[in-house]
């Protein structure tokens, strides 16, 4: 398999955990500690949508990563997954700092690393 393949399902893997992550969020699993700054145990209203957000983000972002490996249909066109693939590592890298200086600690220990963990896979997919 070639490595934008494997990275490619690496990526949507990740995302897939985040996912199920942010819909125990959504459904009021008391994990707020791991997820924007920490503040709450359980998710208000608010930021139940906003994880909700996030899940539509991590399609797109699981999109644009099978879409430059080739297994999916190009978005709109190649150069446009291209662009896309460099916008998402811009972003991913941004989480990597915000996740960074969050007042949670658990959310600093656990995001943090799977945030550039997605980041880097992002990276590499981009260059390629």
């Amino acid at each position: 398999m070639p490595l934008n393949q494997l990275l490619a399902i690496l990526a949507c893997a990740v995302l897939a955990g985040l996912t199920i992550f942010q819909a125990a969020l959504i459904a009021g699993a008391p994990l707020g500690k791991l997820a924007w700054g920490g503040q709450h145990r359980v998710l208000p209203a608010k930021l139940r949508t906003g994880s909700a957000i996030s899940i539509a983000i991590y399609a797109l972002f699981a999109y644009a990563a099978l879409a430059k490996a080739s297994l999916v249909p190009p978005m709109i066109n190649g150069p446009l997954t291209a662009i896309a693939m460099w916008v998402i590592t811009a972003y991913l890298l941004l989480g990597v700092v915000m996740n960074g200086i969050s007042p949670s600690k658990p959310e600093r220990l656990i995001m943090t690393p799977t945030t550039l963990a997605l980041a880097v896979i992002y990276l590499v997919l981009a260059i390629r």
